[in-house]
């Protein structure tokens, strides 16, 4: 089936199925405020056709409204991870990780080329302001091509070979994007985690964009936000992903009630949210959310204290002792869920390392391979994760329809006769009175691994690796530094190798971008200058010079012009089959448990689950708007009361 119909098809599912079984269901969180007029009825709050949530299909139950959920964090901006976690997008993941509809009605593409995206009729933003067509121009003239707000052009993401779209507004609810070559990645942006918005709520905006307002009242505004004119003030208000302006109108379930900084945030549900179980109720079913700051390191003894109802940012799987044994006192449980990281640690050696010995060395296939093979997976899978860890390169993972054992395994094995063979091979037969290698200038071979300085579990790893290596002849240390350090030091060239997890996404389908593993991002830190030369067109960086390097980038241009799903699939299984035989990034173990801290009271989340960042949104491809606690709700359940406005 294609994607167009694939698409349309679900698209008039989610139309037939908007109609639940009887009437809506009056949310009593907001039976006050309608009785006094404050807000309208349900039936006129939601779409003319709301996305209904079918609990059964994905297992899962009806619910009944109220309550609050308790969640920690580690500082204020992680108040965009309720953007994350709540999930509502114009289409978004479902549970088999395929695109459906959300915010949508429906999307019609065409060769994937064109994309018409048909809005609900009657849906409004959390402050009761219809969601039009309107929102899209504004974004697309007023933002993306106001020089202004964006002096680096419109997004990254909507270019296809420099390319812009074309934008047209059908009508009130439609709008169409077409370009001339095939965009597969149009809508996997929109659905991202951190996803591409290409709206924006211009009825709030517009108070304080310069072409419809005055401008000298705009800028002795701006300077009352600590602006130097209205452009910056404009795009300080306007991050619906960062979250942090609690009267910037959302489509999200829950809103925003607290200005940074606090220590405690107060989330809303949004009386406008456009999704419905079939039994008329609007969701979510949960009236608040609360997310308490702390410090990141205190968070998992908070969390075996029962102080919070959902939680697992932040927690390790070395915490999963503690918590099993705490939840007897508490009433939590404590779940084990899948990590979706293509390794949970792996190793970049940089080919563009400033250093021109160790730039030759990490470039020697033979290096990076003898690297791999000394490193016994088997017993850091033992040691660190109690042998339930999958001992495997940094690949796709077994949930993938790309995975292939081949891929997994590739140059795994722990073979030190091999591994000191191909080093001999390479020309690295010298040797110290200690009995480790010398580089042919004479340096002794000390692979010096660069670190972020946050996870103790990389530290506990590299220790064991430290341990296999000095039995091929290769000395390592390790250097912790602060994040942004670290990251322009690997993208400067001074790093020579560098440790961080592997594939953010482990769990791709062909239709998926495979940009992780192609030269095309300079955070990619095995090859940083050469994402770099092609995210500024070659106005930086380094052109790839190595014939693998170079395939991988044919290879990711056929892909965006693939005219279907097996040719995608065809490209895909080739760039997987040169990283793992080149082995551009040496991966550990893959596939490691994340704990899951649930209220024993919380109905609807699963007992396993991919905690995973792209695609999943951790906890959202799960629809937590669709989360309630049964009968033994905790006492702080909200009681009706008002909702705090978010206009100015």
């Amino acid at each position: 089936m294609s994607k167009r119909m694939l698409l349309m098809g679900l698209g008039l599912a989610l139309v037939l199925a908007a109609a639940p079984a009887g009437a809506y269901v009056e949310t009593p969180m907001l039976e006050a405020q309608v009785k006094d007029g404050a807000l309208p009825p349900v039936d006129k709050r939601l779409p003319a056709m709301p996305l209904v949530e079918r609990m059964s299909d994905t297992g899962r139950m009806p619910g009944r409204h109220g309550g609050e959920l308790r969640i920690l964090m580690a500082g204020s901006r992680d108040v965009r991870l309720m953007v994350v976690y709540a999930y509502a997008r114009l289409v978004g993941y479902n549970e088999k990780y395929e695109i459906v509809p959300d915010i949508l009605e429906k999307v019609d593409v065409e060769q994937d080329r064109v994309f018409t995206l048909h809005l609900r009729k009657g849906h409004r933003w959390s402050d009761g302001h219809p969601f039009t067509a309107e929102d899209f121009r504004y974004f697309w003239e007023d933002v993306a091509n106001n020089v202004k707000l964006s002096p680096t052009g419109v997004p990254a993401q909507l270019l296809v070979g420099g390319e812009r779209p074309k934008f047209e507004i059908v009508d009130e609810h439609t709008v169409r994007y077409a370009w001339s070559q095939p965009n597969p990645t149009f809508l996997p942006y929109l659905a991202g985690a951190s996803p591409l918005y290409v709206y924006r709520p211009a009825h709030y905006l517009k108070r304080f964009h310069e072409r419809y307002a005055d401008a000298a009242e705009l800028n002795r505004l701006a300077r009352s936000f600590g602006q130097r004119n209205w452009a910056p003030m404009h795009n300080l208000l306007d991050n619906q992903f960062k979250n942090d302006n609690p009267d910037l109108p959302t489509l999200d379930p829950w809103i925003n009630t607290t200005k940074a900084p606090s220590d405690r945030f107060v989330f809303v549900r949004n009386p406008y949210y456009h999704r419905v179980d079939a039994e008329g109720r609007q969701l979510p079913y949960i009236d608040k959310i609360i997310m308490n700051v702390a410090d990141s390191k205190i968070i998992p003894a908070k969390t075996g204290a029962g102080e919070t109802d959902l939680q697992a940012r932040y927690l390790r799987f070395d915490n999963y002792t503690f918590l099993r044994g705490a939840q007897k006192n508490h009433d939590f449980e404590t779940r084990l869920w899948r990590t979706g990281y293509g390794s949970q640690i792996a190793l970049y050696p940089n080919l563009n390392a400033r250093d021109p010995v160790w730039k030759t060395l990490n470039r020697d296939v033979r290096f990076r391979r003898a690297l791999s093979l000394a490193i016994d997976r088997h017993e850091i899978n033992q040691v660190i994760y109690y042998g339930l860890a999958l001992e495997a390169q940094n690949t796709v993972l077994p949930e993938s329809p790309l995975y292939r054992k081949e891929y997994a395994d590739a140059w795994t094995k722990f073979d030190l006769k091999e591994a000191n063979r191909l080093l001999d091979e390479i020309g690295l037969t010298k040797r110290d009175d200690r009995g480790f290698r010398l580089l042919p200038d004479g340096r002794v071979l000390e692979v010096i691994v660069e670190t972020a300085g946050e996870s103790t579990e990389q530290v506990d790893v590299l220790e064991l690796i430290r341990d296999s290596w000095a039995q091929a002849g290769i000395k390592l240390f390790t250097k912790p530094s602060q994040r942004e350090v670290f990251r322009n030091r690997v993208y400067s060239g001074e790093t020579v190798m560098a440790v961080w997890s592997g594939l953010d996404n482990g769990i791709p389908t062909p239709d998926m971008t495979p940009d992780e593993l192609v030269p095309v991002k300079q955070d990619r830190l095995n090859w940083p200058k050469w994402g770099q030369f092609y995210e500024t067109k070659g106005k930086s960086g380094e052109t790839p010079d190595l014939e693998p390097g170079k395939e991988l980038m044919a290879l990711y241009n056929a892909w965006r012009k693939a005219p279907s799903r097996e040719e995608r699939a065809r490209v895909w299984h080739r760039i997987l089959k040169i990283n793992a035989e080149e082995v551009f990034t040496i991966g550990i173990v893959a596939g490691v448990l994340q704990p899951v801290v649930v209220n024993r009271n919380l109905r609807n989340l699963p007992d396993k689950g991919m905690f995973n960042w792209e695609p999943g949104a951790h906890f959202g491809i799960y629809r937590i708007d669709g989360a309630w606690f049964d009968g033994k709700a905790p006492a702080r359940t909200a009681a009706a009361g008002g909702l705090k406005g978010n206009t100015p």
